[in-house]
């Protein structure tokens, strides 16, 4: 009928019609083409009042991650890290890019593989932070390309203090570091151009950077600028009169010369990269005991460890974090290790932890602490694993405590990155050396106990064996909180009415729907709330709990 009222209508009106069409042709034909793929926002680091959320698609996300072994970053490998990612409950894979892979010949760039790890994440609905291991990782520099490792007169090593060569990269080399500044460039150029749906959330620059074997470098090089005043930004930041390395930081001199250097070096190759693309940035720390840390070179001298995070964020400030790597299953150091790095000018993030069962219960404390993400390292299904009978044993025995938690922090970890933001979140893992803990939000305290019976109060708790629980609590409102926890009891005490008691209203067990909606399976009561609420060792559930007081 279209076409046959066309054909009716006058000459003069169809010439007419043809113009339109052909204005409308050339307009369409001189616009410009728009992209395939909507480019999603970029992810970004924002903070309210001292308290941090990692921004994606617009909204606060909770990274629950999980790291890859060091060489599982290979196409051929690629089918053991998303089955072991998917098993897990993670919304987050680290995978490493490799130097030596993309650029194997000087000046021409391989990203094939990055093109097909983001193809491969997107399938599995899976976010990516990139790892680059460029001229550091753990201290070393063995992931940098062969042209590098064959001409060590222009990629120096760094000499120690009796003149011989240590594992470690020099600082000082110039030409090492415009090597790396380009490769990271064109990595992070190639990141804009290929990720439009924003699938890489951050990068971590470099791994691990430092030295091992030594305390600074002695090269010649350093040795003239070691020679010459602390640089007036670091003095001036640090709040120091002026003067030499040794009058200015006395026995940590060497120590804070090598961090200041290796932070200085880093910086640049990040501030390259951010004028490319501007993601989020970190760098990750091998630790120092927090209770008695020693003197470098007994730990990674020049890296960002607690004492030198100030240096960090003044000599880097295109580093948006500086996050620990916690290998400490001692729940004091483990707590005492966030303290630290949690502070009002650094986000809380721990990109890398250990994989034993007893790290597991440590993902409550990181959240209710405020952590970004949290993610333990190596749980892939390849060979390689501190389990010799290899993936299976791996399955069990790593990746299923922490696939525990995941699972039931999953679904509300959105909600938890929101509530961290407004400092509405709090959670606790189990100490085995106090059995209940405190939690403070204000009108309430919210009371964790471990070792206690399904209901009844006829023991004192006892704890766990192994120590297993924690618990993490949003706030809904003054009288209205979200509970996920495993092996724990958790009841309130008003702090509003010292003479009252709290009664609940309603305690529901449930979960959200896709759109965000509250879906309730039953309501709790009886044995199940008399006594508490006790969230079991072999059940994940989610409560939503109203309460008032008699």
């Amino acid at each position: 009928m279209i076409g046959t009222r066309f054909w009716r209508c006058s000459a003069g009106a169809a010439l007419a019609i043809m113009e339109v069409f052909a204005i409308l042709t050339l307009a369409s034909a001189q616009a410009p083409l728009k992209s395939a793929a909507t480019t999603k926002p970029l992810p970004a680091v924002i903070e309210k009042d001292g308290h941090y959320a990692l921004e994606v698609d617009g909204k606060p996300y909770l990274m629950l991650g999980v790291q890859a072994n060091n060489s599982s970053a290979w196409p051929a490998y690629f089918d053991k890290v998303w089955p072991a990612a998917e098993t897990l409950h993670a919304n987050t894979v680290e995978l490493p890019i490799y130097w030596e892979q993309i650029e194997a010949t000087q000046g021409t760039f391989d990203f094939s593989v990055v093109d097909l790890m983001l193809k491969q994440a997107r399938e599995h609905h899976l976010h990516l932070v990139l790892l680059w291991f460029g001229t550091w990782k753990n201290g070393s520099s063995h992931y940098t390309p062969e042209w590098i490792k064959l001409d060590q007169a222009k990629y120096p090593f760094l000499l120690n203090k009796e003149g011989k060569t240590v594992d470690s990269p020099s600082p000082f080399s110039k030409p090492w570091l415009e090597a790396d500044k380009t490769a990271f460039r064109a990595l992070m150029r190639h990141l804009k151009q290929a990720d439009p749906e924003r699938t890489v959330l951050m990068v971590q620059v470099e791994n691990e950077s430092g030295v091992w074997g030594g305390v600074r470098d002695y090269g010649p090089e350093a040795e003239k600028a070691f020679a010459e005043p602390v640089p007036e930004r670091l003095v001036a930041g640090l709040g120091k009169q002026p003067g030499s390395w040794k009058q200015v930081f006395g026995d940590d001199a060497d120590e804070t010369f090598e961090a200041w250097f290796t932070a200085t070096y880093i910086e640049q190759v990040a501030a390259a990269g951010k004028t490319e693309y501007p993601l989020p940035m970190y760098v990750n720390a091998a630790l120092r005991d927090p209770f008695k840390p020693g003197h470098a070179p007994s730990y990674e001298s020049g890296a960002p460890t607690d004492n030198n995070i100030d240096l960090w964020k003044i000599a880097a400030p295109s580093i948006g974090i500086v996050a620990p790597d916690i290998y400490m299953s001692d729940y004091a150091k483990y707590m005492k290790v966030i303290d630290l790095y949690r502070r009002k000018d650094n986000p809380l993030l721990i990109p890398e932890t250990g994989n034993s069962a007893d790290y597991a219960r440590y993902v409550y404390a990181a959240i209710g602490q405020g952590a970004m993400g949290w993610a333990p390292f190596g749980l892939d299904l390849t060979r390689y694993s501190n389990q010799t009978e290899g993936p299976e044993a791996m399955e069990n025995t790593a990746l299923k405590p922490v696939a525990r938690q995941y699972a039931l922090l999953e679904p509300i970890a959105r909600k938890l990155a929101a509530g961290n933001l407004e400092s509405k979140v709090r959670g606790a893992s189990e100490d085995p050396e106090n059995h209940t803990q405190t939690l403070a939000f204000g009108r309430w305290n919210a009371v964790l106990q471990y070792g206690m019976p399904s209901f009844g109060n006829w023991m004192q708790p006892r704890g766990n064996s192994p120590p297993d629980g924690g618990a993490v609590i949003l706030e809904l409102g003054p009288d209205e909180f979200l509970i996920a926890g495993h092996h724990v009891r958790v009841d309130f005490k008003p702090t509003f009415a010292q003479d009252k008691k709290r009664l609940w209203l309603k305690v529901e067990e449930g979960s959200y729907d896709a759109a965000g909606n509250w879906k309730t399976a039953r309501i709790w009561n009886g044995d199940q709330t008399d006594y508490g609420l006790n969230l079991k060792a072999d059940e994940n559930v989610l409560l939503k709990v109203r309460m008032t007081t008699f």
